[in-house]
């Protein structure tokens, strides 16, 4: 039996994962209480409609049962028959305020922080914060639409076994903030920048002239080749940790060019190795003229 344990920070965009998942064939229950889900488990393995695959929202909607989350967990990684993973959702502090400004919704912990919407965050992050230690799955929504979150959600569990390796190779500029769902971060700054050439300004990685450009020195040839042999090193190590998923990111100034060669360039090399692997430019088309 799979179970997921939806996760995270109120506004970051659990009910669209929790859509995704039940498109995609899980048994989904929203807001079930902590102390509840090994009973609804054990439900699930006497019922006749043979459900084996699961997912389970918890947040701290539950109030003070949200505390039985641990026990939950640690309770059902002993069973030998479920494959229990935490997939935790957060977004920024200014985009969580935003998002709330903007639907004129109300925190779960309005009333308990008397409509003080950065105090009842700021709670919810020191009590989310051990969880998402905890987590199999990440993923930062404050750049991502509804639709690209679902894409990503689709990306991690459409067709996946459950013993495999997701990796996820992204670009990302700087001057629009550091990826913070990735586990490998690479600063390519340091690499000869195409943006200061008229003709290679607006075109992307994505492009041969921009690839050509980048990877015609030899230090970005240098700096590729030890990159890659220190990943293809890394990623056993996490398969034998039992890491489900592997954020590697490369940024650049921009998030256009640099960045977006290198990201392009590993995640051949990774799947030419046959690991599973999807991209994710977040920046390219920021400051775009159309």
């Amino acid at each position: 039996m799979e179970l997921l344990i939806v996760t995270g920070m109120s506004g970051s965009g659990k009910s669209s994962v929790m859509d995704v998942m039940e498109d995609i064939g899980y048994y989904c229950i929203d807001n079930i209480p902590p102390k509840l889900i090994d009973k609804f488990v054990d439900l699930c393995r006497k019922s006749e409609t043979n459900i084996n695959n699961i997912a389970v929202a918890v947040d701290i909607r539950t109030g003070d049962m949200f505390a039985e989350i641990f026990r939950s967990w640690q309770a059902l990684k002993s069973e030998p028959d479920v494959n229990v993973k935490v997939l935790f959702i957060e977004a920024s502090d200014e985009v969580l305020i935003k998002r709330y400004k903007e639907t004129r919704r109300k925190h779960p912990l309005d009333e308990k922080f008397s409509g003080n919407l950065h105090a009842a965050i700021r709670y919810e992050w020191q009590q989310l914060s051990q969880l998402r230690e905890i987590a199999d799955y990440y993923i930062e929504t404050s750049e991502l639409t509804a639709s690209a979150l679902k894409e990503q959600v689709k990306k991690l569990f459409l067709d996946k076994s459950s013993d495999s390796l997701t990796i996820k190779i992204m670009s990302f500029g700087f001057k629009y903030g550091v990826s913070t769902e990735s586990d490998l971060v690479f600063d390519v700054r340091c690499l000869p920048n195409p943006y200061y050439l008229e003709e290679l300004r607006n075109h992307t990685g994505l492009e041969s002239c921009v690839k050509d450009y980048v990877m015609g020195f030899e230090q970005s040839q240098n700096v590729f080749n030890k990159l890659k042999d220190l990943i293809d090193y890394l990623i056993p190590l996490y398969v034998q940790e039992g890491k489900s998923q592997l954020v590697i990111a490369f940024g650049c100034t921009g998030g256009k060019h640099r960045s977006v060669t290198f990201a392009e360039l590993m995640a051949n090399h990774l799947k030419d190795g046959s690991y599973r692997v999807h991209k994710y430019h977040r920046d390219i088309t920021k400051g775009k003229k159309f």
